[in-house]
């Protein structure tokens, strides 16, 4: 039985880039978390502050384990533990160099197709929306 990661009880899995954002099934991208923290009003389907926080400690996590410049397919199988054939069928439109794919182009990929920075995590309450027309 898997624990909340916040507190201790028992959880389930919460896809940290969801399937929606273009996640997918692989350890590193679920977060174990109760139902309180995950769809609770501090969980990261309500909180936009605890969802970045997820989503950079993942994008932190494959840039210390991606330490390299250029990975293949077998490669990243073995470290990332995802099926080969369904690295293959994410990647078929990469463009793939003679050393394998780009780092950065893997990170991309596995974080929906977004860099997130911790600039995300500032609120911005003085913004005043315009609408012109």
């Amino acid at each position: 039985m898997a624990k909340c990661e916040v507190c201790g009880a028992r959880a389930e899995v919460h896809h940290i880039v969801n399937k929606c954002e273009g996640g997918i099934d692989y350890p590193l991208n679920y977060k174990y978390l109760c139902s309180e923290h995950h769809r609770g009003k501090e969980g990261p389907h309500k909180n936009y502050q605890v969802d970045i926080k997820y989503k950079l400690e993942l994008q932190n996590k494959l840039k210390e384990i991606l330490v390299k410049d250029y990975y293949n397919i077998c490669e990243l199988e073995i470290l990332l533990h995802i099926n080969k054939n369904k690295l293959k069928k994410m990647f078929k439109w990469y463009k793939i160099y003679k050393e394998g794919y780009r780092k950065e182009d893997i990170i991309l990929k596995l974080m929906g197709g977004k860099i997130y920075s911790s600039y995300m995590l500032e609120e911005y309450d003085d913004f005043i929306p315009l609408i012109v027309g």
